[in-house]
């Protein structure tokens, strides 16, 4: 059976991405211990709450060094909701700036609309060829619960993802990224663990990759 570790350091809906990644078909651990995360077939990042709260957590749990060696051995990597976010290069709160992991180019900032947060149901917009949404519906709706996110994609010449990401994206009053797959890391700003039979389909799509 497919190992994942759900890595705790502090923040995110660990028992529910625990549950939903069980039923998708994996054995699941939730730890904080390094070895365990490093040698799992699939690792996620979850996360909810502040952009700078949550990257201060990952640090001090040493997340960020478990991502990284992930990842320099092309070893699978999902991050959830701010689990997204922490993987751009800052994020924007409240007049507070925080530098996040890095991995994407890119600011999370407020989304310009009168109604945040942006919660419920939506649906998105992937390409083709996605991974992570192999097979589902294009009107298939996800559960979103979030005021902030990353609106563009910048180009970096020879950077992250270069060529082969898959940006995935949703409106609320303005586009955002709503998924991306850039090779063994990916990510969605919903959540595939509340968003019931189609967030499972997902996560298998997912598991199918490790």
């Amino acid at each position: 059976m497919t190992r994942v570790v759900v890595l705790d350091y502090g923040s995110g809906n660990l028992r529910s991405a625990e549950r939903a990644l069980e039923h998708a078909g994996a054995e699941v651990e939730v730890t904080a211990d390094h070895r365990r995360a490093v040698e799992a077939d699939g690792l996620v990042v979850p996360g909810v709450g502040a952009f700078s709260a949550c990257m201060r957590g990952l640090l001090d749990a040493g997340g960020d060094r478990v991502i990284d060696r992930r990842l320099s051995d092309g070893r699978p990597v999902l991050g959830i909701c701010v689990g997204m976010q922490i993987l751009f290069e800052r994020g924007v709160e409240h007049g507070v700036e925080a530098e996040g992991v890095g991995r994407w180019p890119g600011t999370v900032e407020r989304l310009h609309s009168e109604t945040l947060p942006h919660m419920g149901w939506n649906t998105v917009s992937a390409p083709a060829d996605s991974v992570l949404f192999a097979g589902l519906d294009p009107e298939t709706r996800f559960y979103f619960v979030h005021s902030f996110a990353a609106r563009e994609w910048p180009t970096v010449p020879g950077g992250a993802g270069a060529g082969k990401t898959r940006l995935i994206r949703s409106e609320h009053d303005e586009s955002f990224l709503a998924a991306v797959e850039d090779g063994s890391l990916m990510a969605t700003q919903f959540h595939p663990e509340k968003s019931g039979e189609a967030g499972i389909r997902l996560l298998r799509n997912w598991l199918d990759t490790l």
